[in-house]
């Protein structure tokens, strides 16, 4: 599964999801200039079936009806 961590996502949470998953980090993708609803275009976009985030306003602040990744906060 392609994981996505969001800016303010701790990088020691990847070493739990490692060994199963491909992690990748947004700002090791240029997405630390993006906006929320930006982020998740490019994401999935590029095949990324879940963002990790520590912005629990996401939910509220983007429309998430419709879209093909999945948000973990």
């Amino acid at each position: 599964m392609l994981v996505l961590f969001d800016n303010g996502t701790p990088r020691t949470l990847a070493r739990y999801l490692i060994n199963h998953h491909t992690v990748t980090e947004a700002r090791a993708r240029g997405g630390e200039e993006l906006e929320n609803g930006a982020l998740l275009t490019v994401a999935e976009a590029a095949g990324f079936e879940i963002l990790v985030t520590t912005d629990k306003n996401l939910s509220y602040q983007q429309n998430l009806a419709g879209r093909k990744i999945a948000v973990v906060v």
